[in-house]
């Protein structure tokens, strides 16, 4: 059931590209800062009764919540600005992309040591042959002729798949220690709201000038960024981080076939071939996920700071 509640997560997040599309007037940063600070909220409300249960265990890991917090409030703004420079399909390939990496190197680096199955290398291969194939299948010409911001725009994409790699590992280590799901997404949704709302001052004019931005902004908000996240939680809690990562390649396969079928932008044949490779990547990822067989004494210190040496 973990698994299903990524992919179905993944379907939801897969759909914020084609609907930001409908309101090119409106800034990228504004757009990741309503549907993520507003979703938040939404977050942090849901989750208002776990959280005071579950209060001090989330005080003694402060700062892992605020690495959290900081990380979540990134994401949007790289993965939305990375879609605007790059394309619809080829933003959301990277930003989704480059996150597996990160999170197999934070669980190996700080989380613990991954015991990786040939079954999940293989899945892996699968992934990165689909997203090359896909990134290269979007124009029939070089990938970045056609559009002058286009590298810009995967540097940015790649930043924002690093933010979704360590919020993800934050929100497992959350709910390894016994914090609910809701509880952990709640709060590391509730600061990042307390980041991006503001800056709305600043970016949000055209999005509150016309009722249909308004619409596009509350359905990201409380379907991707809501919803999404609620069962994205859900599945974290039987489904490692670097795993999750991984099945999440299923939104730029989403965000693709809605980006050529709705927005028309082209896609080769081999940008097909792209995506089955990617199906194939989720289904050996269903059968074969790495387990953390041991703890690094980085997290040890991270928590021993968190509670003043008591750990």
């Amino acid at each position: 059931m973990g698994i299903l509640a990524i992919l179905l997560a993944s379907f939801f997040w897969g759909t914020s590209g084609i609907f930001a599309a409908f309101i090119p007037q409106v800034s990228p940063l504004a757009i990741g800062a309503f549907a993520t600070g507003f979703g938040g909220i939404i977050q942090f409300a849901i989750a208002w009764k776990s959280l005071h249960i579950s209060h001090r265990r989330l005080w003694d890991n402060k700062t892992l919540c605020l690495v959290g917090g900081i990380t979540v409030a990134m994401y949007p703004l790289a993965f939305y600005s990375s879609m605007h420079l790059a394309g619809i399909a080829v933003g959301t390939v990277v930003c989704i992309a480059s996150a597996p990496f990160a999170s197999v190197a934070l669980e190996h680096l700080v989380g613990g040591k991954v015991n990786i199955s040939i079954g999940w290398l293989m899945s892996l291969l699968f992934g990165v042959v689909g997203i090359c194939f896909l990134i290269f299948g979007q124009h029939d010409e070089p990938v970045f002729s056609s559009h002058p911001y286009r590298l810009l725009g995967i540097g940015v994409g790649i930043l924002g798949g690093t933010a979704y790699a360590i919020y993800t590992w934050v929100a497992k280590q959350l709910i390894d220690q016994g914090v609910p799901s809701r509880a952990a997404i709640g709060t590391l949704f509730g600061l990042s709201s307390m980041l991006l709302l503001p800056s709305l001052f600043l970016t949000g004019d055209t999005l509150f000038s016309q009722m249909s931005s308004l619409f596009v902004g509350s359905y990201m908000a409380l379907i991707p960024m809501g919803l999404g996240y609620l069962l994205f939680g859900y599945g974290l809690k039987t489904v490692t981080a670097s795993s999750a990562t991984l099945l999440s390649l299923f939104e730029p396969v989403v965000a693709t076939v809605l980006a050529v079928t709705i927005v028309k932008e082209t896609l080769g044949w081999y940008g097909w071939v792209g995506i089955v490779s990617i199906a194939i990547c989720l289904a050996l990822q269903s059968l074969s996920q790495p387990t953390v067989i041991k703890k690094t004494p980085l997290i040890n210190q991270i928590k021993s700071a968190d509670t003043g040496g008591l750990h």
